[in-house]
């Protein structure tokens, strides 16, 4: 028994020796021409950061603290002034765009305290449940309402749509723990579940908690996001895609049970249990509301989109929706609070020091001559299928999201084009394995779905994504003069 308890500890002191000899490893290298000291030194606190959060050597905001903690003694951002040095490593904390998300994380604490967030699923699959087909189209519409308020795409899919989905698979008599029952119905809605979350989490800012981080590193890199241009840019492939998705899941892996006559009546029920609409929702409603328009429309008032976050958490507080007890207990906020803080401070600094634009002019001298029509593409694939190598969306932006920006833009591909596709990809890339993005886990982990079946619709759907994504998305962006 001892034996046993000891094998996790030993492999997890082999990946923190892994972490150390890949710091240590670029720390104590000959830092290549034009590249300053105090860049090449923060790229060895930087990629040693991301390698303990790929490898999970600890929690992610254990592995950010130990980043700013070296990145502070090292005294690399200003090795003159400790002062300084500890000022600019807790930087990051300042972020306006951290801010918004975190805010983020709060609101949609409020949909799933008030039972808004379940209502409006069951509402879905009153009106659209009659076939399994349609009642896959109600659960992702009730996601899409909900995206944009809740950053946490694991809460949406995990903590709102599944438990409802597998209630409904359940009452149909499909069984995870059954096999010969598992494609009567839960097994296609598993799957498009997973498929419509990553959709919606590439729609909006603030549907996925990386989507800002990937904002930010753009907005470092002259191309500024805002929340309206990227749901402006997102609607036209979103909407395609969540219309195509589903009933293309329903060809290649159908239910067994295509009539599903019962399942309004089992959401009216619930929906009866719930009862009318409270207080407490029809105040959580109208924030919501006020919130999508001030981050469509703040900017042309002078509202500032974490400002809007702000004032919507203000008016929960005040009006006792929530309360401060449920803000200290939001523990994923304040996890992304700090490992987000600790990621962009050290991009935002390995940009300001020259790394990121060394970068980018390197690989320019290895590919000029290649036009930026043929780049792109080959650009895009490349960061969208080397997510296999990741089990984190956020640590995949972390590394590679600015650097093949740079390199995009070096080529000449339309900066602010680029900026956002790899932030859409940052999301779509998770549809490739059962451990890309936080909601894998939770669906894939309700045993519905074989790995090997979740693995070969999601190379497929991988080419449905970018064909929808660079083809349909790439004829709305010129529209609207992205490029």
């Amino acid at each position: 028994m001892n034996d046993l308890a000891e094998k996790p500890k030993q492999f997890n002191t082999v990946r923190i020796l892994i972490t150390l000899l890949i710091g240590t490893g670029i720390w104590f290298s000959p830092q290549p021409s034009g590249v300053t000291p105090e860049a090449w030194h923060l790229l060895a606190i930087f990629v040693s950061t991301i390698s303990g959060i790929i490898l999970k050597i600890l929690p992610m905001g254990a592995v950010a603290v130990i980043g700013i903690a070296v990145t502070a003694l090292t005294g690399v951002l200003d090795p003159k002034s400790p002062s300084n040095a500890i000022a600019y490593a807790l930087s990051g904390f300042a972020n306006t765009t951290i801010w918004l998300i975190v805010l983020a994380f709060f609101i949609a604490r409020g949909f799933i305290k008030t039972g808004l967030g379940s209502r409006i699923a069951f509402i879905f699959v009153k009106f659209l449940g009659k076939r399994t087909l349609g009642l896959s189209y109600g659960l992702l519409g009730a996601d899409l309402i909900l995206a944009p308020a809740i950053p946490s795409n694991t809460a949406r899919a995990g903590g709102i749509i599944y438990p409802i989905m597998k209630s409904l698979a359940m009452g149909f008599g499909s069984d995870p723990d059954k096999p010969e029952t598992r494609r009567k119905m839960g097994a296609y809605l598993t799957i498009t579940a997973y498929h419509g979350n990553i959709i919606t989490s590439a729609m909006f800012m603030t549907a996925m908690a990386a989507n800002p981080l990937a904002a930010k590193l753009a907005t470092d890199a002259g191309f500024e996001i805002t929340w309206g241009l990227w749901a402006l840019a997102a609607i036209v492939p979103g909407l395609v895609s969540l219309a195509v998705v589903p009933y293309l899941l329903y060809k290649l892996y159908p239910p067994e049970i295509k009539q599903t006559p019962e399942a309004p009546d089992l959401a009216k029920n619930q929906l009866d249990e719930m009862g009318p609409m409270t207080m407490a929702e029809w105040i959580m409603m109208l924030t919501f509301i006020m919130l999508i328009g001030l981050w469509v429309f703040g900017g042309t008032i002078g509202i500032h989109g974490t400002t809007a976050g702000i004032l919507g958490l203000s008016v929960l507080l005040f009006t006792q929706v929530l309360t401060w007890e449920d803000i200290i207990r939001e523990k994923g906020a304040w996890d992304t609070l700090v490992w987000f803080a600790a990621l962009v401070m050290m991009a935002t600094y390995l940009n300001k020091l020259g790394m990121i634009a060394w970068f980018g002019q390197t690989m320019e001298s290895q590919i000029s001559g290649i036009s930026w029509t043929i780049a792109f593409p080959v650009i895009v694939g490349v960061y969208f299928y080397s997510h296999y190598f990741f089990a984190s969306s956020t640590a995949h932006v972390s590394a590679m999201y600015a650097a093949f920006l740079a390199v995009g833009v070096a080529v000449g591909v339309p900066g602010m084009l680029l900026a956002l596709t790899l932030g859409f990809v940052s999301n779509l890339y998770a549809v490739t394995t059962h451990y890309g993005m936080g909601p894998a886990p939770v669906l894939f982990g309700s045993g519905y779905v074989e790995l090997k079946t979740w693995w070969v619709l999601g190379f497929i759907m991988s080419i449905v994504f970018i064909i929808i994504w660079m083809g349909i998305g790439g004829v709305w962006w010129k529209v609207i003069g992205l490029y």
